[in-house]
């Protein structure tokens, strides 16, 4: 892989940086050891880092370049080394004995202050943490991948790599004959032809008016002076908090087929009711308006576009329902609200801030990505993002995969993101605050199981 441009929107990610904010995305990894028990902690980490060095973005670092003008690219790191971005820790046996709620209190305490930690910007902005404790118990690995390398459907094609199906699927074999060399291809003057020159400047005139678009919707939906839940736009300490939950699969598909919508708009709305029930639980006020949420939308197309490098990313704004007492309401408000979305679709509205991103000059990105930081507080409160994962069971060294949390970064303002991923017949969401913002995480994380409870029960009253 040679030298390659950062695309705008992975360089804005990669200005809005700053040590209270770091740009990464995450995602712990829970695995159960099988029958036989699990490889020791060196024979772990030496498969993480054969299978990380196999992967070829893996090796790239960011440089600035001098055109164009505030630019940046990636570039092969010639002194890649992996054992700099691996690492072992093991949790005292004390706190990850059963007597204290087993393995995963612990490890979300201690994922959660890792993600405080910035990536180090000199290398390959990635890193992996091997977490584990008593000897033949669970074991969990967190990775943390600069959201500049990736947006989360590229994560998940990059971090995949780590485990058995995904690595044996790709590696080729020692035995298999080279591939046949390519046809030479005729060369061509790089000097564009009068048709691909108009057909560039259509588009370019078209992305413009989508800009221009876009930028006046983010001026309507701006907020002087907005009146959603304080908990959520707390100023920021740096200190990051990790809490997760879990839900049934077949739970989300009873409430969706009854409702209809999508699956989504059942986990955005038990989301909504989950945060209503928090504040309540707290002795708030419900906010005089609903909080918004930006939901993340890929640009990706099916069939291959996953592939590309970079973030293609768009998203919609939604209004979460917290003031509607009634579950079943508050289901039909989000789906609503999403249809409208929908029928937009994901690049208009002020949602598509990401596609504003995408035509800005560099130099713009370098000098006013603290400027667009700041105004994040002004358009949304909360992030809610699904990630994809591959259908297929997966395991790390014969070690099955039991859970997988993924973990978004906060925007300057916010002192909360969501995420969420389906694996198996379960739902898993992480949840990522600001440690002193939000020091009841757990909790939000409860009400938002016994919200899907409550919306189960209601459809089931309807059925």
């Amino acid at each position: 892989m040679g030298t390659e441009l950062l695309a705008p929107l992975d360089l804005a990610f990669w200005h809005l940086e700053s040590a209270a904010h770091p740009m990464h995305l995450g995602a712990l990894a829970v695995f159960s050891p099988p029958p036989g028990g699990a490889p020791g902690p060196d024979a772990l980490l030496g498969l993480l880092g054969a299978r990380a060095s196999a992967i070829p973005r893996l090796r790239m670092r960011v440089r600035d370049v001098l055109l164009p003008v505030g630019g940046a690219a990636w570039f092969a790191d010639k002194d890649f080394d992996v054992d700099r971005h691996l690492t072992r820790v093991r949790l005292p046996v004390e706190e990850a004995a059963p007597h204290d709620g087993g393995f995963m209190p612990a490890a979300t305490r201690l994922a959660g202050e890792l993600m405080e930690r910035p990536l180090r910007r000199g290398l390959p902005p990635w890193e992996m943490y091997l977490i584990d404790g008593p000897a033949d118990g669970p074991f969990a690995v967190l990775v943390k991948l600069h959201h500049a390398l990736a947006d989360g459907m590229r994560a998940v094609a990059i971090g995949a790599g780590i485990f058995d199906e995904i690595a044996s699927a790709t590696a080729r074999p020692r035995s298999a004959a080279p591939s046949a060399r390519p046809r030479p291809v005729p060369p061509r003057s790089w000097m564009p032809g009068p048709r691909q020159v108009a057909g560039l400047a259509l588009g370019r005139i078209e992305d413009l008016g989508r800009a221009f678009g876009v930028g006046a919707s983010l001026v309507r939906a701006g907020r002087l002076d907005p009146r959603g839940a304080p908990a959520l736009r707390a100023g920021s300490s740096g200190t990051r908090r990790l809490a997760t939950a879990d839900l049934g699969l077949e739970t989300v598909r009873r409430v969706r087929r009854v409702s209809g919508g999508t699956g989504n708009d059942v986990l955005l709305t038990v989301v909504a009711g989950g945060l209503r029930r928090w504040m309540l639980e707290r002795g708030e006020s419900l906010p005089g308006d609903d909080p918004r949420a930006l939901v993340p939308v890929s640009r990706r197309r099916p069939g291959g576009a996953a592939a590309a490098t970079g973030n293609r990313l768009s998203a919609y704004l939604l209004g979460l329902p917290v003031s509607e007492g009634d579950p079943w309401e508050r289901l039909r408000a989000v789906r609503e609200a999403m249809d409208r979305n929908k029928a937009a679709g994901p690049l208009r509205g002020a949602g598509a801030v990401a596609v504003l991103a995408d035509q800005l000059p560099s130099l713009a990105h370098r000098f006013g990505a603290p400027l667009a930081g700041n105004a994040a507080r002004m358009l949304f409160d909360v992030l809610v993002t699904s990630v994809p994962l591959p259908r297929s069971r997966l395991s790390l060294a014969g070690c099955p995969l039991s859970a997988l949390y993924p973990m978004a970064p906060l925007a300057r303002g916010q002192s909360m993101a969501v995420a969420l991923t389906t694996y198996g017949s379960r739902v898993h969401i992480g949840l990522v605050a600001d440690g002193k913002a939000l020091p009841d995480l757990e909790r939000l994380a409860r009400c938002v199981e016994q919200e899907a409870a409550e919306l189960l029960s209601v459809v089931g009253e309807r059925q």
